[in-house]
């Protein structure tokens, strides 16, 4: 079987930048293809407890957009054959400007946007704002849409759309079901590139999906090893990198 496309989901600064660059680095090395980096946000809508309670911890070192950006930065720096894609909340994009946070995202290795609750076809700009520095918004789609709106989203041209698996949170297993591939059946319709994740933690769940996605995406089964080996770096790194080749096919568990 073929290598499985991964985009690995991680919390700037969490638990500490270091940590968070070592947690990095092992996704690179263990295969992944796709850097999602969250920038912490203290009322986040889609995140699961895993993600909330990691967010909730680099806010209370008083960690900042701007830290974030300079984390990015280093990433883009350091592994520069990565596409990195930056995830928020609409308000921290849209406090300081739309056009000003694609600008600096961009200028840190930015190449896409994913902000679930900015609705694609009312996004404030973001999409233009993208566009017009070199960036792509990548909207989400969930299972919760109706028919009439997910084919409306599925033609309007965007080149990637992310596919949330099921409704609700993150962190729980999701059940790969003839409706889940259904649902990325509709939402590839008009010719977009699906990434699909909510709830993706193992090699099994990866192959189920492999076939009917640009690339699967995995967050919370990442930050709870991160939490889980905090206090010694190696750990970390060696278990992150065993979960990512897992995930891509790399091993077999």
């Amino acid at each position: 079987m073929s290598k499985i496309k991964l985009m690995s989901h991680l919390v700037a600064g969490y638990p500490t930048d270091e940590l968070s660059f070592t947690a990095a680095r092992a996704l690179v090395n263990g295969g992944a293809d796709i850097l999602e980096i969250q920038l912490p946000f203290s009322d986040p809508s889609a995140d699961g407890p895993a993600i909330q309670t990691a967010c909730t911890k680099v806010l209370q070192r008083g960690y900042k957009t701007k830290d974030g950006l300079a984390f990015i930065e280093r990433l883009h720096k350091e592994f520069p054959q990565v596409t990195i894609y930056l995830m928020s909340y609409g308000s921290l994009v849209y406090t300081p400007g739309v056009e000003n946070f694609c600008k600096r995202a961009a200028q840190a290795g930015v190449k896409g946007m994913i902000i679930p609750d900015l609705p694609f076809d009312y996004d404030e700009g973001l999409t233009a704002a993208c566009h017009a520095n070199g960036m792509e918004n990548i909207p989400v789609a969930a299972p919760s849409m109706s028919k009439e709106r997910l084919a409306k989203l599925s033609k309007a041209g965007f080149p990637y759309i992310y596919a949330a698996l099921r409704t609700g949170i993150t962190g729980t297993d999701t059940i790969i079901e003839e409706s889940t591939l259904e649902f990325l059946k509709a939402v590839a319709q008009g010719g977009s590139k699906v990434y699909g994740g909510f709830g993706i933690s193992s090699g099994e769940q990866a192959k189920a999906l492999a076939d009917n996605v640009e690339a699967i995406v995995a967050g919370s089964v990442f930050v709870k090893i991160i939490t889980k080996n905090e206090n010694d770096a190696d750990k970390l790194y060696k278990e992150v990198r065993a979960k990512a080749e897992e995930l891509t096919g790399k091993t077999n568990k």
